[in-house]
């Protein structure tokens, strides 16, 4: 029997019930690993050690926690061509985008271990004579992560971070699909100087793993990342125990194409956000609104760049996407064409399944035409390497169905015009905007989130982390 990778929790590597082999998607004959699988019991017995964990690591001092998080980030910038081509391998982005996405992960170790010595905290007189006031943050306490598949290490590593920089104990739960990111990243977490029960790993399925986590009130906090469907449970269940929540959902991003767009730099963002990551992405630009004065030429070009696209096994040199992540996401967006021909909308480009040389989950980069805002596939989220154009009149008629959606992550504009940027920034109902850029692509200094159903909560990322990972103590002191 082949090697399992083993749970850890409370300073310890130990046995799950169970094993799931990891398999690579682009390539199914290549398993990647055996890895155990937790279950409720192990859920207690992590949130038992991480309460033990947290009552020494909220006390540590400023350069051990700096130290500590420094090392993380040292180790993954140095093993970011290893553990890119194992991220890669398991979730099936390109090596480039993998190998990128492990040094963003030790650029955020490298920023929080920073942050960990800022410790700027406020200090007033009180309207009392005599009296001094000064508010302080202090760890919020147990915290659970729930992260997604799409970005095994990053989303992960943009929760865990802020979680140990501000003194928390973390309970970690990453999503099935893609457990190897995960135990390489705990492997480099276990070695440093943490006490016992601060890091704990859970892999293990969300019905019962993460429903441990979501329900239970011994846990502190709790940030998810994931459906919009999943979300509202974890919403609910974390409200009945007053557990503080932080949620990243669905989205239906767009890109607005305007009459004075520079038409190749609009198809570089529209193509970089759309299909980049087999659009497997939150900040995915499944929406191209473009101006009829423009529309045809934009849509010419796009089909154009389209043809050149290489789609294959990830880790091919060349290759511009890779696979879905398994079956049921291409069943998912195979069927997703099929709906959306149904409901009127012109098959452009794509939209089939690619047979390749390796057994994997290969899909053509898909772009429909004629499709309107109140399609279903302009409605839902997709996440896979499909884009929808909607022709509008003009930029009022863009802003207008731009921000006619339930969801508010990220949205995009191309234009030359300084008047309708500003206007753009003003007027999208999203976290995040974009002039002159794909919609995906974000900064870890900075804060991270959006709006309506794709998020809850206090944001992620740069100092604004610190919202959801620190409670603030007001103090009063009479000299």
């Amino acid at each position: 029997m082949s090697h399992v990778h083993s749970l850890y929790i409370d300073g310890a590597w130990i046995d799950g019930q169970g094993s799931i082999t990891n398999l690579n998607p682009s390539d199914t004959r290549d398993a990647i690993g055996e890895y155990a699988q937790a279950d409720v019991d192990h859920a207690g017995q992590a949130i038992a050690a991480a309460k033990r964990g947290l009552a020494e690591w909220r006390q540590s001092g400023l350069e051990q926690r700096y130290g500590v998080l420094m090392a993380i980030g040292d180790e993954l910038a140095a093993r970011k061509d290893e553990l890119g081509e194992l991220l890669a391998r398991e979730e099936g982005k390109t090596r480039a985008e993998g190998v990128g996405e492990v040094y963003r992960s030790a650029q955020f170790f490298h920023y929080y271990a920073a942050e960990v010595l800022r410790q700027i905290d406020e200090r007033v007189d009180s309207v009392r004579p005599g009296i001094e006031v000064d508010t302080r943050r202090e760890p919020v306490g147990v915290v659970g992560i729930i992260s997604p598949w799409n970005f095994p290490m990053a989303t992960a590593v943009w929760k865990i971070a802020p979680a140990l920089a501000f003194g928390n104990a973390v309970i970690f739960k990453p999503a099935n699909l893609v457990p190897a990111s995960a135990w390489a990243l705990t492997e480099i977490i276990s070695r440093q100087a943490l006490p016992a029960g601060t890091f704990n790993l859970l892999m293990g399925p969300g019905s019962s793993v993460g429903d441990a986590l979501i329900s239970s009130p011994e846990i502190d906090a709790l940030s998810f990342t994931g459906s919009l469907d999943v979300g509202r449970r974890v919403a609910a269940a974390t409200a009945g125990n007053l557990v503080k929540c932080q949620l990243e959902m669905g989205s239906k991003n767009a890109l607005i194409v305007a009459d004075d767009a520079d038409l190749d730099l609009a198809v570089e963002a529209a193509f970089a956000g759309a299909y980049s990551g087999t659009g497997q992405k939150c900040t995915a630009s499944s929406r191209l609104i473009v101006t009829e004065a423009v529309h045809d030429a934009f849509v010419e070009k796009l089909i154009d760049k389209l043809k050149t696209i290489r789609v294959g096994h990830a880790l091919e040199d060349g290759v511009h996407i890779g696979p879905a992540v398994d079956a049921r996401q291409l069943e998912s967006n195979l069927a997703w064409v099929e709906r959306a021909k149904a409901d009127g909308a012109t098959l452009a480009f794509g939209g089939e399944r690619l047979e390749r040389d390796t057994d994997g989950f290969f899909m053509a980069p898909t772009l429909f035409v004629d499709t309107r805002n109140d399609m279903a596939i302009n409605r839902e989220e997709v996440f896979g390497p499909i884009a929808c154009v909607i022709k509008v009149r003009d930029y009022e008629e863009a802003i207008a169905t731009l921000n006619d959606t339930n969801f508010g992550l990220t949205a995009g504009i191309i234009t030359d015009s300084l008047k309708l940027a500003n206007d753009f920034k003003a007027r999208a109902e999203t976290g995040c905007v974009m002039v002159n850029l794909a919609t995906a692509g974000t900064d870890y200094h900075v804060p991270f989130g959006g709006r309506k159903d794709s998020s809850f909560g206090p944001r992620e990322q740069g100092r604004y982390a610190r919202e959801f990972y620190t409670v603030v103590k007001t103090c009063y002191v009479k000299a």
